[in-house]
This record gives C-alpha cells, structure tokens and sequence, in this order.
C-alpha cells in the first residue's frame, strides 16, 4: 500500500486523523454501524466511491483495527464487513459530527443519502422533549432493508430487523420517509398516492414522524471585506 501522508503530531485528534481522516473512513464506518455488509453492500451505500477506493480504505481500517472481515456460515457463506468493538466506540464521534454538520446553512437537505444514514439521522434528531411520555414499537421497511425502530420517553433504539408486535409497521422508500419527517410532505397525501403503505396505528406514525426536529442553521459569519 502505498505510503499516506501523516500529521506527525503527537496530538490524539491528528492521530485519530491519521486513522479515519481519509475520504470515505468514516462514511464506511457510518455504513457498518447497524451491522455488517458484503463489499456490495457497502457500493450501495456510497455509490460516489470507486471500488478501488473502496478497497483502499477497507484495507486501511483492517490494518488499523477498526474494521474487520469475516465469512458468514452457510447457507450465506458470503465475506463481510464489520466494525470492531473499538470501531463502534465511533458512533457517538459520528453522531456528534452529523448533529454539527446538520446545523451548516450549506447543508442540502434535498441530496440523496443512504439507508443507513437516514436511520442514523433519526437517532442523531431525536427530540426527547417532544415524547411527552409517549413510547412505540416501529417497524421501518425500506425496500430490502427493515428496522426497528424502539422509542421510550427519553431514548431510541434502532437496529436492523423486524418486530414481533410492533405498534406500526411503514413501507416505503428513504426519499418518501425523508420527505415526510423533514421535506413538509404530507402522510395523507403519501398514502392516497401509494407512496407508503401503512399497518397498524396511524395516529402512533403521525406521532413519530414529528419527533426528529431539524437544528436552527448555525449563524455563519461573511468574510470581512479586504
């Protein structure tokens, strides 16, 4: 592999810069946190990376210890890709990143984003004020993938598959759930035009959908003229 440049600072941040500064690091990271994925996988969700990039950084975060790759028992038998136990440990760096990230007024909210980006973007928005004590069972189907998606007065959980009993169950696609929670389109509309197809309580979805707020935009200070 060929030799990357380095900070050489004995700062912890630059090293961890070394680590998952690359393009890309940290967005495969942000791909594996709800579970692992074959390289395929991984395409899906970021589509913008060559596959030779890809493989760099896969590469990159095996040696680094952060990934690593294994194969599935029969019958899937397939190799895949997963955070080690000191690569979770990123999530919160992540979700504090994208909470930032969400307050840039640059920021287009209209722009294509992943499966698994767009369930993090729930856990990263969740408003716990706006519960008022309210809890559900939510079963999010997004063509081939499914969450759950688990909701008490104070937290969320959110992980891949299914629930036995859930309160409601939404099948839709990302770009319709995004529009709903935070592009103003209306669940009656998206129901009278087949854009999602809902199972169970209705009034328990409208709750849900109103409880991922995004930040105020963040006051940008312009250049001061030369």
């Amino acid at each position: 592999m060929a030799t990357k440049r380095r900070y050489d600072d004995g700062c912890a941040t630059a090293h961890a810069l070394d680590l998952v500064g690359e393009r890309w690091a940290l967005l495969i990271v942000r791909e594996l946190l709800f579970g692992p994925k074959r390289f395929t996988d991984l395409r899906t969700g970021m589509p913008g990376a060559s596959p030779n990039v890809l493989s760099n950084r896969l590469r990159e975060l095996e040696e680094f210890g952060v990934v690593q790759r294994r194969k599935l028992p029969p019958p899937a038998a397939a190799w895949v890709y997963e955070l080690t136990e000191w690569g979770r440990e990123l999530e919160p760096v992540i979700i504090s990143l994208g909470r930032w990230g969400g307050r840039s007024p640059s920021l287009r909210h209209d722009a294509a984003i992943s499966v698994d980006s767009l369930m993090l973007a729930l856990k990263t928005l969740f408003d716990p004020s706006r519960t008022d004590g309210f809890t559900a069972d939510v079963v999010l189907r997004l063509g081939e993938d499914s969450f759950r998606v688990q909701l008490s007065a104070d937290r969320i959980w959110i992980m891949r598959g299914d629930l036995d009993h859930p309160h409601a169950v939404i099948e839709t696609d990302p770009v319709t759930l995004n529009a709903l929670i935070w592009g103003g389109r209306g669940l009656p509309e998206a129901i009278e035009e087949g854009e999602i197809k809902l199972t169970g309580s209705r009034e328990r979805v409208e709750r849900f959908l109103g409880l991922f707020p995004l930040p105020e935009p963040a006051v940008v200070a312009r250049p001061t003229p030369k």
